[in-house]
């Protein structure tokens, strides 16, 4: 196993925390559907294999109207160069999701390449005060040290990328449609450093929940996913913990929209991703401290029995005394996220 103790890591501090989401370890402040999704790995165009979709009608507004989308991610753009180092370049990228265009960084190793891409899903920022990149420095250098390209969503709504009002009203979801079409962005690139064949995801904190989203959503489009200190895999569960407690105006409009639980249970069913656990087909791993007093364990351990019970291929590691951003244990916890790629992507 490879070692990053050498490595310096950067301190973590809590983000703001926020509607469907809580803060990430954000340095600022996360078979069959296989065989038959080689074809949507051709192109970015494509939409992604998936598995059938619950028969009952789909609120424009859940995972099931995201399954039956063509999700459209292309037009990866390379500007300036943001950070040279001795073992990578970022540079400021825009791509096309859906029609809008979001903003990231992307950090690509030196050499000739192909590399396998990891596209990282960020935790919550206010993206008042989001600059582009801003989220998972510490994952972004260490995983591009070590060969992988980074390709790192702003998502909608942050830094550079279009408006989409509707998005907090709606649960984010949009959050989950710019993930998928990052990795469609890689494919359609065609880049000869990129290997558009081998591309997993990671996500921290409000994006463990993301990447929750686009495994059902689109199962087959990545290789593998790791997710750190994440949400719950049930929205109502996150309002309530983060939201109803502080009062958030966006509560009443959220239910406003889509009624509460008790009054449209089905539409809260169709927003958690546990619903639709059946659908995954990419092998999973998670991290979580003990001492997680922003995103609870118990949370992740619920997912896991969910992902368990329906037979899929589901890792959780624990770090005793660890927080929600981690710290002593982040370069332990590094080594064993490195070595699952390795094992999905290499």
């Amino acid at each position: 196993m490879r070692s990053l103790r050498g490595l310096a890591g950067l301190t973590a501090g809590l983000a703001l925390v926020v509607a469907v989401g809580c803060t990430g370890s954000d340095g600022e402040g996360a078979a069959a559907a296989r065989t038959a999704s080689a074809s949507a790995r051709g192109g970015s165009e494509a939409p992604a294999a998936t598995a059938s979709v619950s028969p009952s009608p789909a609120d424009p507004v859940s995972l099931p109207a995201l399954m039956q989308r063509e999700h459209r991610g292309s037009d990866l753009r390379l500007s300036a160069v943001r950070v040279r180092t001795d073992a990578y370049t970022q540079y400021a990228v825009t791509y096309r999701s859906n029609g809008l265009t979001i903003s990231g960084i992307m950090n690509v190793p030196r050499g000739e390449g192909p590399f396998p891409a990891l596209v990282l899903a960020h935790g919550y920022i206010d993206p008042d005060v989001y600059t582009t990149g801003r989220g998972m420095p510490r994952e972004q250098d260490v995983l591009a040290r070590n060969g992988y390209v980074v390709l790192h969503t702003d998502y909608r709504n942050h830094a550079g990328s279009d408006d989409d009002p509707d998005n907090d009203v709606n649960l984010r979801l949009g959050y989950t449609e710019d993930v998928i079409n990052a990795v469609h962005a890689l494919r359609s690139a065609s880049r000869p450093n990129v290997d558009d064949r081998r591309i997993g995801l990671l996500g921290r904190s409000m994006g463990g929940g993301v990447v929750y989203n686009a495994l059902v959503v689109a199962p087959g489009l990545v290789d593998a996913a790791v997710v750190y200190a994440p949400v719950s895999s049930h929205p109502e569960e996150n309002i309530d913990r983060f939201q109803r407690p502080e009062g958030d105006p966006l509560v009443a409009e959220i239910e406003a929209a889509h009624g509460t639980p008790e009054e449209n249970p089905e539409f809260w069913r169709q927003v958690s991703p546990v619903t639709y656990v059946d659908r995954v087909t990419e092998p999973l791993q998670i991290h979580h401290g003990t001492a997680d007093d922003t995103c609870p364990l118990a949370w992740t351990r619920a997912t896991v029995a969910a992902f368990e019970g329906a037979g899929k291929d589901v890792e959780l590691r624990t770090y005793r005394g660890e927080g929600h951003t981690f710290g002593p244990r982040w370069a332990d916890s590094m080594d064993v996220t490195m070595n699952f790629f390795d094992r999905h992507l290499r």
